[in-house]
């Protein structure tokens, strides 16, 4: 190569050099000039820290549905880096639990946790977010429902109806709750019949069809009324809670899986003022750490619920059953019975159904159709259920 061409390269080599570093500070302006709107909106979102209120419809102490409440606002905490931290207090802290709705609508605390069941009282449609009739779905396919079939508007318009003044979070998607604790095994309708039992909601109505003597009792009440005897059977929610209340001390015959309340969750409500009040930045981050709640409970529940079955049965020397198809059936028969009542007279209260069922009929198909024989998978591997011991 010639010493003209050397010097030309030399020369080349020299601009394109400068083309690069002018390029870098152009580009390292221009990404800090975008880079800066973003930190001012993120500061100025989070100039102000905010401390929440809620109450809970859960004692403190060993209780993991009050557990579950504090992830929630654990969650807010972390992602919000400390801006936003929610003060939970247990159940009679502020107010009693049928209080709590029209406490969060009024103020006198930002937020609750519980279930919708809760408010039954006000209005029945209350239970069909979370304890209503089943249509082959569980609390997953209910939540998706709120979410994407239509359900989140006719929630707020059932909160309209009963005068409450706050939106609604859900999470923590319950597996089917047991038909609970008896005296004995009970496999035919006829071992029910004229049973005083403890349940909320709809279920009531639709046990009462069944035959049964139904009470409504506060979860804490449940195991002093059982032993002495101002009832004979309960349910409340799951193993865990079931055996942090004590159950195992008045009873012995445990029946798991029933239809009268088997698609539950949580719900938190928060005053719309005070939601309104916060930046977007807060406002997502209590949305989005309640969706990140249902994953994180709903694992915790399966670790925990499986865990003190077991201990249920090899400790406390529990008899465990599934609830006989005989049983199930009448569930569902007093469902129809119900349902068919309500929807006769209330209007509302059908269209909800309505929607529920045209988002179970095509969804299901396709989720049941679908879905392998899990439980076939289950015995292959350790025998008949029944059978095994965990």
């Amino acid at each position: 190569m010639g010493e003209k061409n050397m010097s030309k390269k030399n020369i080349a080599s020299k601009s394109r050099r400068k083309f690069f570093k002018a390029a870098a500070v152009t580009g390292a302006a221009a990404a800090a000039t975008v880079a800066m709107p973003n930190v001012a909106a993120w500061s100025a979102g989070h100039a102000k820290s905010v401390k929440l209120k809620m109450q809970a419809a859960w004692p403190s102490g060993a209780n993991i549905f009050f557990e579950m409440a504090g992830d929630y606002c654990k969650m807010v905490k972390e992602m919000s880096g400390g801006s936003l931290s929610i003060d939970l207090q247990p159940v009679g802290a502020v107010v009693k639990t049928k209080e709590i709705g029209q406490a969060v609508s009024s103020g006198v605390v930002d937020m609750g946790h519980w279930v919708t069941a809760y408010w039954y009282g006000k209005n029945p449609a209350a239970s069909l977010f979370g304890t209503g009739p089943s249509y082959g779905m569980s609390s997953q396919e209910v939540m998706a429902w709120i979410e994407y079939g239509g359900g989140r508007k006719l929630y707020d318009e059932t909160l309209a109806k009963v005068g409450y003044n706050y939106i609604g979070f859900f999470h923590m998607p319950m597996p089917a709750q047991p038909f609970g604790w008896f005296k004995k095994n009970v496999t035919k309708v006829s071992d029910v019949k004229g049973m005083k039992y403890r349940t909320v909601g709809l279920a009531t109505n639709v046990l009462t069809a069944m035959g049964m003597v139904v009470r409504q009792l506060p979860g804490g009440e449940i195991q002093p009324a059982m032993k002495t005897g101002l009832i004979e059977a309960a349910e409340f929610n799951n193993p865990t809670s079931d055996s942090q209340f004590g159950m195992q001390d008045v009873s012995k015959h445990y029946h798991l899986g029933s239809f009268h309340q088997s698609q539950e969750m949580f719900e938190i409500p928060m005053n719309k003022k005070k939601f309104n009040s916060l930046s977007p930045v807060h406002q997502s981050i209590l949305k989005n750490a309640a969706y990140a709640a249902n994953t994180d409970n709903y694992f915790k529940a399966l670790s925990r619920y499986s865990a003190d079955l077991s201990k249920l049965m090899n400790k406390h020397k529990v008899n465990v059953y599934q609830t006989s198809d005989a049983i199930l059936a009448q569930q569902l028969k007093g469902w129809d019975k119900v349902i068919g009542d309500f929807v006769k007279k209330d209007p509302f209260f059908a269209k909800i159904i309505a929607s529920q069922k045209k988002y179970a009929k095509r969804t299901m198909k396709y989720l049941l159709m679908n879905q392998p024989n899990y439980k076939l998978a289950y015995e292959t591997e350790f025998g008949p259920i029944g059978k095994v011991k965990i």
